[in-house]
């Protein structure tokens, strides 16, 4: 059996192995954080800059598309077309929850939302293909915004969130497909409003994409 002071002195031998290694990992992080680079301790996601940036002002265009597409709503409503009504409340949603994912992710990253004032939304139309045309071409907008944040993604090196915009580009074919039906629909049945309702209701499924969607802020 050992002595007591062989196992004194293994126990002493133990925690000084052990004062060298927690001593080794501070002088590394000493280094890297004077060298500039990050400190692997911290453990923190970090978008870049230039992204974090660009997805800021894409919060504004996203709760502005939420809102044009409640008075595209209340427009419809108003006209006693319950089918398109609903079926742009329910866009109305989907664009406040792309907004919602966007900030979820910057919060994921360490940084904080910086939510934009709005313009108020269009509200007067001359007929019903007035909004479905405005629709579109909103659609078509973002579409291009979408694009640039994904190459501002790319030419900064940030993996993560070229692969977080993935969802949104694919959910912009699908959006921008909807619209231009939509548009071709109205425009043939303009004064046949029961005609577009009929198409409304038997084409909009109102559902989300089949891809899993990125997590929502306060969801």
């Amino acid at each position: 059996m050992p002595s007591f002071s062989m196992r004194s002195g293994q126990r002493l031998h133990r925690g000084l192995l052990l004062q060298h290694f927690f001593f080794g990992l501070a002088a590394t992080s000493e280094r890297y954080q004077s060298s500039g680079k990050p400190d692997l301790t911290e453990g923190k996601n970090m978008a870049a800059p230039a992204f974090v940036a660009k997805l800021n002002e894409q919060l504004g265009y996203e709760f502005g598309a939420h809102q044009q597409y409640l008075a595209i709503a209340a427009y419809y409503d108003s006209l006693t077309m319950p089918q398109l009504a609903g079926m742009f409340y329910s866009q109305a949603l989907e664009e406040r929850g792309h907004a919602m994912m966007m900030i979820r992710y910057l919060l994921d990253n360490d940084e904080v939302p910086r939510i934009p004032a709005l313009d108020a939304p269009k509200v007067d139309f001359s007929d019903v293909v007035g909004p479905a045309e405005a629709a579109l071409a909103q659609e078509l907008v973002v579409t291009e915004q979408i694009n640039e944040l994904t190459r501002v993604a790319r030419e900064e090196n940030d993996f993560a969130s070229d692969q977080f915009m993935q969802w949104f580009i694919r959910e912009q074919v699908e959006e921008t497909a909807k619209m231009k039906d939509l548009v071709a629909v109205v425009t043939r049945s303009k004064d046949d409003y029961e005609r577009i309702e009929d198409w409304v209701s038997r084409e909009d499924p109102r559902t989300e994409g089949s891809a899993p969607a990125p997590p929502m802020a306060g969801a």
